[in-house]
């Protein structure tokens, strides 16, 4: 049963990725300082953040070390000169990393205390989901949701959704239409207005 929660959780962490590649290799030299919906971020900050979460993971996953541990190492632009070439790298060393044999039953060391890698992929798939939404915004391209990963986002972050607004990270839940389709709904959680 573990393998088949795992397997699941991986493809859905390495579709989350594809989507927000695509995403990186359509944004054009005039759309990195466009604003999203991510008002204190352009494109361009927004995609170093994403870049950022993934380069996290081979050192809490792979090698065990703590947030003190990797320090300040991953801060600042990590994009240089080919953010889409920074991104592919990044995200390939994220699925890397949660997919060998194993690293989703370790223990990570987070920000906020020991959590299950398989916990952190989870989160990590459920914030590119969302990103990814707002990187589209941001560039004006498709911004309609893969309805298994926008399903797949909900569930995670429903238990704790509540504390979002006040790790200053999210702006407060909206309320949404009632009936409102799925996408809307995830959006709505996240203080996002689709």
């Amino acid at each position: 049963m573990v393998g088949t929660v795992a397997d699941t959780l991986l493809a859905q962490h390495g579709r989350a990725l594809a989507l927000y590649g695509r995403l990186v290799h359509a944004v054009t030299e005039d759309q990195w300082g466009a604003p999203t919906p991510c008002t204190e971020w352009t494109v361009r900050d927004l995609v170093n953040h994403v870049t950022g979460e993934q380069l996290w993971v081979p050192p809490l996953v792979t090698h065990g070390k703590t947030v003190a541990e990797v320090g300040e190492s991953l801060s600042g632009d990590l994009l240089g000169e080919d953010p889409a070439g920074a991104w592919d790298r990044a995200a390939a060393g994220a699925v890397a990393a949660f997919g060998a044999p194993g690293a989703l039953e370790r223990t990570v060391q987070l920000s906020y205390g020991p959590t299950k890698a398989m916990a952190y992929c989870s989160e990590l798939t459920a914030d590119v989901v969302v990103h990814a939404w707002d990187l589209a915004r941001g560039i004006g391209a498709d911004d309609r949701l893969p309805a298994d990963l926008v399903e797949f986002s909900i569930k995670e972050v429903m238990p704790y959704v509540d504390g979002l607004a006040a790790s200053g990270m999210y702006a407060e839940p909206l309320e949404v239409p009632a009936g409102a389709d799925a996408q809307t709904r995830l959006l709505g959680l996240l203080g996002r207005r689709g």
